[in-house]
């Protein structure tokens, strides 16, 4: 009789605990998340100012500044999990192509409201690459601890079910957005080759002047007087 009861004690105490740590864990997910859409809010609110900003030296590139404005939209509209999380890796693509045609249009840099822009996008693309990062790290161990056996058993029967991850689906859109206007380096100029030096050819040897008691010839003597 007292062995059921403590199975029984058991069994309720480890229902419990899983139960909690079930809990736990579902909500740090959704704080996790939270954080994520305060970033995405964010940068929902700069985009517009971008868009204003560089209008006036970007008019020949109306495509991308509409580009950006819809794909805004969408991913604010996104009511599904997969379609918002698709929105937004295309909006970082756009953004990303937005920032490298300003390369071309050296006023639009100089440009101070610009910049102001420019360094608060890059902070909240930051925070925004840390709260994935931890959101999808939460994600990865909520999902674990309900896959383990006999968790996966117990779990559906209090209605836990998986969450879905929020990541880039490509290996080159999982950089940040790239803001910054520094110039690259350019490279080394290649060394230019020294010409081989040609040997010097070895000077003529200096006259040797002729000995000081060599005698010279004798003058040619004059013609002798005729006789009377």
């Amino acid at each position: 009789m007292y062995t059921i009861l403590a199975i029984i004690l058991v069994l309720v105490v480890f229902l419990v605990f899983l139960y909690n740590s079930l809990v736990a864990l579902k909500n740090k997910v959704k704080e996790a998340w939270a954080d994520i859409d305060t970033q995405l809010k964010r940068r929902y609110d700069l985009i517009p100012n971008i868009v204003e900003t560089v209008k006036g030296y970007m008019g020949h590139e109306k495509s991308t500044l509409e580009k950006v404005t819809e794909l805004r939209t969408k991913a604010i509209q996104s009511q599904n999990f997969t379609e918002k999380a698709e929105a937004e890796n295309m909006l970082s693509e756009t953004l990303k192509s937005l920032f490298a045609v300003a390369e071309n249009y050296p006023d639009l840099k100089a440009n101070q409201n610009f910049l102001d822009l420019q360094n608060t996008l890059k902070e909240v693309e930051e925070h925004l690459q840390l709260s994935r990062r931890y959101y999808n790290g939460t994600v990865r161990d909520y999902n674990t601890k309900l896959q383990v056996f006999p968790n996966n058993l117990i779990a559906k029967q209090f209605g836990f079910t998986e969450s879905e991850f929020f990541e880039t689906k490509e290996e080159k859109q999982r950089e940040a957005v790239q803001v910054s206007f520094q110039k690259p380096a350019e490279p080394p100029a290649p060394a230019t080759p020294t010409p081989e030096t040609q040997p010097t050819p070895p000077s003529e040897p200096p006259a040797t002047p002729p000995p000081a008691n060599q005698p010279t010839d004798a003058p040619a003597s004059e013609p002798s007087s005729q006789s009377k």
